[in-house]
This record gives C-alpha cells, sequence and structure tokens, in this order.
C-alpha cells in the first residue's frame, strides 16, 4: 500500500479549527480473506481535521470501485465503497485520551505533525468490505462436478445424476436420509 501521508497544518493547532482535505487514493491490489481486490480507478476521498482540544479528530469518507470475484459463480465483478473515516490523534502535551477511549483508539500525533492518512483510509475500506462478494443476491454459484456457471442455464450433468449421488455417496451425513425423526 503507498503511504498518503499529510502535514497538519499549523492552524490546527488552534482549538475549534478544522481543515479541508480532498484527493484520491489507490490501495493497490490487496487481499482481504479469501478475497483479492483491485481499484478500477483510485479512490476519491474527503476527510476533515479537527482540533476537539488537545487532539485531531479526523473524520470523512472514502469512495470508489474496487473489483474482485463474485464468492460463488467467480465471475469478475465491482464492489462499490463508502467507507467511514476515522482517526484519532493526541497533541502531545496538550490532551488526554477520552475516558471511554481504549489504548488502540487513538495515536499519539508525531512531533513531525504528519498523519499517514492512507493506514485511515484503508482501514474505512476494509469495514465496509462484504462479508462475501456475490454478483448478485441470487447467483447460483457453479456446479460441484462440472464447473459451469449456473447463473448462465442448467448443466448437462445435472440430469445424469441419480439420487443417491445427488445425496452424496461420500457424504457423512448421507447415512441421516434414511432416519425417521417422528
Amino acid at each position: 500500500m503507498t503511504r498518503l501521508v499529510i502535514e497538519v497544518p499549523s492552524e490546527l493547532f488552534s482549538p475549534a479549527e478544522s481543515s479541508l482535505f480532498d484527493g484520491v487514493f489507490d490501495p493497490e491490489e490487496f487481499s482481504c480473506g479469501p478475497d483479492t481486490y483491485v481499484a478500477q480507478k483510485p479512490l476519491s476521498y474527503h476527510v476533515v481535521l479537527t482540533n476537539v482540544g488537545g487532539a485531531i479528530l479526523v473524520t470523512g469518507t472514502v469512495e470508489g470501485a474496487l473489483l474482485t470475484s463474485c464468492g460463488r459463480c467467480l465471475d469478475d465483478m465491482a464492489v462499490e465503497i463508502e467507507g467511514e473515516v476515522e482517526g484519532y490523534f493526541l497533541i502531545e502535551g496538550e490532551g488526554e485520551a477520552p475516558e471511554d477511549m481504549d489504548e488502540d483508539e487513538f495515536d499519539v500525533l508525531p512531533e513531525s505533525h504528519e498523519i499517514d492518512l492512507g493506514v485511515l483510509l484503508m482501514a474505512a475500506v476494509l469495514v465496509d468490505l462484504p462479508l462475501v462478494p456475490l454478483c448478485d443476491e441470487d447467483c447460483k454459484g457453479m456446479c460441484a462436478r462440472c464447473g459451469k456457471n449456473l447463473n448462465e442455464g442448467p448443466c448437462d450433468c445435472a440430469s445424469d445424476v441419480d439420487e443417491d449421488e445427488a445425496v452424496g455417496k461420500n457424504n457423512p451425513f448421507a447415512a441421516l436420509k434414511g432416519i425417521s425423526f417422528d
């Protein structure tokens, strides 16, 4: 992932001041679980940095489309992203973390006054990704025998399967087929 570093402007070291940052972010190719994603074009972001009295609060959005494969049929598909960006950076010597905030929910602003916005944007993207990307909610997937995409129509092997094969002779649950639960 490419770093996207922004320097906190000097006017933000006064309480209640804020600054807007817009731009594009290219997350490059990345994996999340078994899925690989690549941006069709760089994602756009809009963030606001606000001095909230002893800390810099970063809020905003990151938007765009990522290409991946459907989790059922493996066809290429696009996933629309609209992630919420959030970050909290304590200004050293000026502020303390709120009592209801855990240590992993904030950082200390470095002496260079630089924030790696890329990390915050990538976190927002990852949180917004679907658990299983699907080209359609009703995606039929692929035939387990021949691998045909069932969204394009039934495969020929479906009619050749007798009932014992359909249940699955090698399936450990096939023995339950004959059990009566009356």
